[in-house]
């Protein structure tokens, strides 16, 4: 039987994760360096806002890109960006993939080429209903073999090209597979993804470490702290050592790291901070106009890489 001092725990926990978007003000991550960039609004198969690519370079691509929907009904986007700063290209990507639905609804069969130029880093996020296709190891070869070579020479536009060229390579063969079952891709304890239990032990714990040190003091905030996160812990998991571990390294977090939270508490003012509000300064073009998703989905398959 669980100790009910541990679900008390971890109510008190979920809590503090919900009043926290009401604490938080907006000079948590005011600044250009530390806001989230925004997801640019779709209108083209082709978006380049750092001017990387010429008229025709795109016109050629969205000509590309437009034949392969045609002939397959799937559907691919690219988009070229300066930075993800301070968001890894991994989590920028699926949000951009959240927010144009590249893809047939129900289908899901979309494809989503982010490339951040600045940072040197590409994410090819692909549909659930493309998974079967191309599974992680075929995203990571993709991007390893065909568009990282070129984008070393600078040839940029010859990259992108290859990418989309090899994915409707695989695409057009034929019928295609069923998705791969994800069951165990990714997956940490309790069913979360690693993705999620790094965004919690970095962000989220810092965060509320932040509001409870405003609240109790730095010794008494980290020491509740620590035991929100060891009940929680303890809860999933039944292990003891486990959530011992856990609150000892949450304590030391919390007491090392502000925080968030504690950046918000230290501003008056009322309002609600909500991610999106950076931008990039400079210019950059579309490949064209009126085009949109079409309702697809996806679930953090594909492949990431550098050059």
């Amino acid at each position: 039987m669980r100790n009910p001092l541990a679900i008390t725990l971890a109510a008190g926990a979920l809590a503090a994760l919900c009043a926290f978007p009401a604490l938080a003000q907006p000079a948590a991550w005011e600044g250009g360096s530390d806001a989230l960039k925004p997801v640019p609004q779709l209108a083209a198969r082709v978006t380049d806002l750092t001017s990387t690519l010429s008229d025709a370079e795109r016109s050629a691509l969205e000509s590309k890109l437009a034949g392969f929907e045609e002939k397959t009904g799937a559907q691919m986007a690219v988009l070229v960006v300066p930075t993800t700063q301070p968001e890894p290209v991994e989590t920028y990507a699926i949000r951009v993939a959240d927010a144009w639905k590249v893809g047939r609804k129900g289908r899901d069969d979309g494809v989503l080429l982010v490339v951040a130029k600045n940072d040197r880093r590409l994410r090819l996020e692909v549909g659930y209903g493309l998974e079967g296709a191309i599974p992680d190891a075929i995203a990571k070869r993709i991007v390893a073999e065909d568009i990282a070579p070129q984008f070393r020479e600078g040839r940029y536009a010859a990259g992108i090209a290859a990418g989309v060229d090899r994915v409707v390579a695989i695409v057009e063969k034929g019928e295609l597979p069923p998705p791969a079952k994800r069951t165990s891709r990714g997956t940490g304890a309790g069913g979360l993804s690693w993705e999620m239990i790094a965004l919690l032990a970095l962000v989220v714990v810092p965060a509320v470490g932040g509001i409870l040190k405003s609240i109790f003091g730095k010794l008494g905030g980290a020491t509740v702290g620590a035991g929100l996160v060891g009940g929680i812990t303890w809860f999933v998991l039944g292990s003891v050592a486990l959530a011992a571990g856990a609150a000892v390294v949450a304590w030391i977090a919390i007491l090392l790291i502000g925080g968030v939270g504690s950046a918000a508490s230290g501003r008056g003012g009322g309002g609600v901070w909500l991610p999106g509000g950076g931008g990039w300064g400079g210019g950059g073009g579309m490949g064209g106009g009126g085009w949109s998703g079409g309702g697809g989905g996806f679930g953090g398959g594909g492949a990431s890489g550098d050059w």
